[in-house]
């Protein structure tokens, strides 16, 4: 049997998905796995020992420029890719139009998504033969993802951490250096996917002063369009700012860490897979479904409980001010376990 995963983004949401394809895996061993994941987030998909093959897409750049002569190529060498691979059934825990357009171009006779109000996007369901319902409200969403293992007619097992050390130990060798590396060194995480989940800049500058009270040495990392704010926290706090990162080097910074605090983005997540003791800070979104699993972690919420109802968002109005002390202080006990 021939299964397609399609998880194009993003990181923590890939991180979430990781449980359903090692799940598929051990259901069927001598089944044939491949996943769809978007070009810069190769590398959290490509060797993961579950997947037997990764195909990329560039969603983005194709809608920036629908028309041009690259965007078509590109588009038909995943098309083919598809056509060669011959799925018999087509899975998309993301549940938007670009995924079930994807789904749907892959030909499997069988291409399953969730159902609403799981399914982030209505018409997203028209690409699909079937629905499978998600977890109850207030579960996890990386346990909703594993209900689409009904589409192979099995139970979903209970839910396990993401099993981040494949990609920690293919990361090893690619350590960013800084003066950071000569002793237990803890990562700042500044940015997050939106504006609504961001501690101020003085907050993390308290907080990175906090973890270097607790003897360790600071450094910030950031990403895409995070430089500037990630320098000005650094400076604040005397802190290390992290050279440019690709994602495999930031997973091997995030893996050699003796902690790791940040928001609800996704180096989080992949921190708290790699076993790395986590802080996660979480203002408006409700940790229940989003929070970080791994075997270390301690979420400091400002945020309120999500609706009763299942949903596709894990938005949650904010009830309370988080302050840097109480999130040195969640790192100080997760330290002390």
């Amino acid at each position: 049997m021939r299964v397609l995963l399609v998880r194009l983004s993003a990181l923590g949401d890939i991180v979430h998905a990781w449980p359903l394809a090692t799940a598929i895996r051990e259901l069927e061993p001598r089944l044939h796995l491949s996943w769809v994941v978007e070009e810069p987030l190769k590398a959290v998909v490509d060797g993961h020992p579950a997947v037997d093959a990764v195909l990329t897409a560039r969603t983005r750049a194709w809608r920036r420029r629908p028309f041009a002569a690259a965007t078509r190529a590109e588009i038909a060498v995943l098309r083919s890719r598809l056509h060669e691979l011959q799925p018999d059934l087509a899975i998309d825990p993301q549940g938007t139009l670009k995924s079930a357009a994807v789904c749907r171009a892959s030909g499997a006779p069988r291409r399953i998504g969730l159902a609403r109000p799981w399914r982030r996007e209505l018409l997203a369901g028209l690409a699909y033969t079937g629905t499978v319902a998600g977890a109850p409200a207030g579960a996890h969403v990386a346990a909703t993802n594993l209900e689409l293992l009904r589409a192979l007619g099995t139970t979903p097992p209970r839910l396990a951490p993401p099993d981040g050390s494949w990609l920690a130990r293919r990361a090893a060798d690619r350590r960013p250096p800084g003066a950071w590396s000569g002793g237990p060194y803890a990562v700042l995480l500044p940015g997050a996917g939106g504006a609504h989940k961001l501690l101020g800049e003085a907050q993390l500058a308290a907080v990175a002063r906090g973890l270097a009270g607790l003897g360790l040495a600071v450094v910030v990392a950031w990403g895409p369009g995070e430089r500037e704010r990630a320098a000005r926290v650094a400076e604040a706090a005397g802190a290390e700012l992290a050279p440019p990162t690709d994602l495999v080097e930031l997973a091997a910074l995030l893996a050699g860490a003796a902690l790791a605090v940040g928001g609800d983005t996704g180096p989080v997540h992949l921190a708290a897979s790699f076993g790395v003791p986590t802080v996660a800070v979480f203002l408006a979104s409700d940790p229940r479904r989003n929070g970080p699993l791994g075997p270390a972690t301690a979420v400091v919420s400002g945020a309120g409980e999500a609706g009763a109802a299942p949903s596709a968002s894990a938005r949650a109005p904010r009830a309370r001010g988080v302050e840097a002390e109480g999130i040195v202080a969640a790192a100080r006990r997760l330290l002390a376990r």
